[in-house]
């Protein structure tokens, strides 16, 4: 009786030992998002656009899809790699980021291109929407899921970094884990909602017995279209914004500090030209500001680089194959 009794006892004080280190990983998972805040925005802003043109019966299913790729793309490619790199190569961890800023800078500026000359693509467009329209979803379902392999890229990246130093493997990646699965959840929910939100307001006009709902109903859904539109413009200009911030944050990583220290002494001095209460604000909106130039500007030199060289030379390696 004695020996059930202690083995009972040592059974309780190894689960309390692991309910402790399950807490601790949480803690450290919710901590450590919380420094990806930006991103996590940026993720939710940029979603969206892949949604437009698709009936109301499909866009749930799109964004559940795009969420499992998310998923895959975190835990199944990024979270490995990231432990791999931060183990034996985290000197290769700001290179790659900066390869994927580089291709955020592309994608966004190749959009403010294509808005800013419709006529020298609309012939192209009509073409290439008449191909695809058989696979018009799986084809945006796969330019969401490779623009989120980026933007889950930076935010793991940022997620690891913030984690506490001199940790098992094991707890990092019981901490990476745990992060992945709750920003997927948060940013693919805040899609979800947004999506809805007109069939929501639709309903509510119609089924509401009170006039004020039945206003706010008629509201959401008049607005929402013109809602969806801005938030395509935020999203285009948060890839731009984000991949220009990787570009120069990696450049001073790798010693060439001139472009991010003068951002800095910018938006420092600018800063300090308004009123206390709003110096961080404005240092940041500064900072921003140069960032999102930055990457438009290597964005519209990356557009020739990419379709005139890199987009060729890969069809030759397809083709051969």
């Amino acid at each position: 009786m004695s020996g059930l009794l202690a083995l009972l006892d040592d059974v309780a004080a190894i689960a309390k030992v692991a309910s402790a280190s399950v807490d601790d990983v949480v803690g450290q998972a919710v901590k450590a998002s919380s420094k990806a805040a930006g991103a996590l925005i940026d993720d939710a802003a940029v979603t969206p656009k892949y949604l437009h043109g698709f009936s109301a019966e499909r866009e749930i299913p799109i964004v559940w899809k795009i969420a499992r790729g998310s998923l895959f793309n975190k835990l199944v490619i990024l979270l490995p790699v990231a432990l791999l790199l931060s183990a034996f190569a985290p000197w290769a961890i700001s290179p790659l980021l900066m390869l994927g800023g580089a291709y955020l800078c592309f994608e966004g500026a190749e959009k403010v291109w294509h808005a800013l000359n419709p006529a020298d693509h609309h012939a192209e467009e009509l073409v290439q929407q008449k191909l695809q329209d058989a696979h018009l979803e799986e084809s945006k379902v796969r330019g969401a899921i490779k623009t989120d392999f980026i933007l889950s890229a930076e935010i793991m990246t940022i997620v690891l970094s913030a984690l506490p130093p001199g940790q098992s493997i094991w707890v990092e990646a019981a901490a990476l884990a745990v992060a992945g699965v709750m920003i997927t959840l948060a940013v693919y929910g805040m899609v979800g909602l947004i999506v809805k939100a007109d069939d929501a307001g639709l309903a509510v006009a119609r089924g509401s017995r009170l006039a004020p709902f039945r206003a706010l109903g008629r509201g959401v859904v008049r607005y929402m279209p013109l809602f969806l539109k801005l938030l395509m413009i935020v999203g285009t200009a948060a890839m731009i914004w984000v991949g220009g911030s990787i570009i120069l944050h990696g450049l001073y990583e790798l010693g060439l500090t001139g472009p991010y220290l003068a951002i800095h002494h910018a938006a420092e001095a600018a800063g300090q030209a308004v009123p206390e209460s709003m110096e961080g604000t404005v240092a940041w909106l500064v900072t921003a500001a140069i960032d999102g130039v930055a990457g438009l500007a290597l964005g519209l030199l990356l557009i020739p680089v990419v379709t005139r060289v890199i987009t060729p030379v890969a069809g030759l390696f397809a083709s051969g194959d």
